[in-house]
């Protein structure tokens, strides 16, 4: 029996394994259908990474070779190239290999690590023919950076997630003509610097409060369909534009990948797309964690590195010492301008000096107050000067804190007027 199983060897499952060994755990297993460690880093060849976590600005096939040389020094088993197709309960794990076959694993902790997925165009439905070069921004950019093939020469863009406007710059290095780039809100999901970096810095238009309404072509993509939408974001008739275009890049969201986690009977949590978890990265189920974009969609991969090693360290501290369940439990409400909080619910008496919590904000705001309540009872506020859906926030708690609350904790927004 493995003291800890870790479904997913990407940023998460790296990080989760890697504080397991240091906790004390000696038999770790970490599983991945891919070829390699790393996951999605190996295929972000762009900079930006590790500045929280190393304090040094890195690729992501950098940053993934830091934690894979760290795991080196250990005797953590990897098993590549296995398709996890069940996590039960009771925490056996059910995997498949070319070379090992089928096989069921028992562990007596497990970390799901397993990141998230890309929305296609089937997710939100796009009238029009089914040409060959509509494609997600993450395959377009395995395409270019690691197959070495250039997916297009006139390219339009829907949707400003962070991956989008990435692959808007990597397209252009390329010698595409990247036309623009498309959103259906009247403020762009990705990071305000992949926006300055990605788009201003190539004159590459971003049209806020459009969408593409049809897509043209036999058999590859040579028109799209551009049109403004109103506040229900429904296209407005007579504002269509047709561009002339061979690509069509979607970046319109991202679904944290979790048909292990409901198999396996897992509350899950309906704003995020994943588990409901604890302080301490616990799911519903007893000795399963989860951890990185499997819980909730970061911006950044230092940010995924810090939670999962909280989850490696908790797994550790759930197979050493046995602890058992706490009886008293804290919900964490999202309130009037939050859009979900992680973690969900939390044990104040395992809370140790502070805690970190998770959010993301409804819409754009500019002086904001945050605020912490406990049935009508004001316990904290933290002011922030601007607030955006694309940007992940986080506040630290006290422990103090959490001895005035009774029941249940929410967070609020209040804009600051004047």
């Amino acid at each position: 029996m493995y003291e800890l199983i870790v479904v997913g060897g990407g940023p998460a499952g790296l990080a989760a394994a890697y504080a397991a060994w240091e906790s004390g755990l000696q038999r770790i297993l970490i599983v991945d259908r891919d070829q390699a460690l790393g996951g999605i880093l190996n295929q972000c060849i762009h900079s930006g990474f590790g500045l929280h976590r190393f304090g040094s600005e890195l690729t992501g096939p950098e940053y993934a070779g830091r934690y894979i040389r760290m795991l080196q020094h250990t005797d953590v088993e990897v098993a590549l190239e296995t398709m996890v197709l069940e996590v039960t309960a009771d925490r056996q794990v059910h995997m498949v290999s070319r070379k090992e076959g089928y096989r069921v694993l028992e562990a007596a902790s497990v970390i799901l690590a397993m990141g998230c997925r890309e929305r296609t165009r089937g997710a939100i439905a796009i009238p029009g023919t089914r040409p060959a070069g509509v494609l997600t921004a993450g395959t377009a950019q395995r395409f270019v950076n690691l197959d070495g093939y250039l997916p297009g020469r006139r390219v339009v863009i829907l949707g400003s997630g962070d991956i989008g406007l990435i692959m808007a710059r990597r397209m252009t290095l390329e010698g595409a003509k990247v036309l623009c780039c498309v959103e259906i809100m009247p403020y762009s999901s990705g990071l305000n610097r992949n926006i300055v970096q990605c788009l201003r810095d190539y004159d590459i238009p971003l049209y806020l409060s459009h969408t593409i309404t049809e897509i043209r072509g036999r058999n590859r993509v040579e028109q799209v369909v551009l049109a403004k939408v109103d506040e229900r974001r429904m296209p407005i008739p007579g504002t269509e534009r047709v561009l002339d275009c061979d690509t069509l890049l979607l970046s319109v969201g991202l679904i944290p990948e979790n048909e292990l986690t409901r198999k396996a009977g897992i509350k899950m949590d309906r704003r995020t797309g994943g588990a409901i978890v604890y302080e301490n990265m616990e799911t519903s189920l007893p000795g399963i964690f989860a951890c990185g974009n499997v819980v909730h969609v970061h911006d950044l991969v230092d940010f995924v590195s810090a939670e999962s090693e909280r989850a490696g360290k908790a797994a550790a501290s759930y197979v050493l010492h046995k602890e058992e369940p706490q009886s008293q439990v804290l919900e964490l409400i999202a309130g009037e301008g939050i859009s979900y909080t992680v973690p969900q619910k939390i044990h104040p008496d395992k809370v140790g000096q502070t805690i970190e919590i998770f959010f993301r904000v409804t819409r754009p705001r500019n002086s904001s107050r945050i605020r912490v309540t406990s049935n009508g009872t004001l316990l904290s506020v933290f002011k922030r000067e601007h607030l955006a859906p694309g940007e992940m926030e986080h506040i630290r708690l006290p422990r103090e804190l959490f001895e005035k609350a009774t029941g249940s904790l929410e967070l609020s927004i209040e804009e600051v007027i004047g």
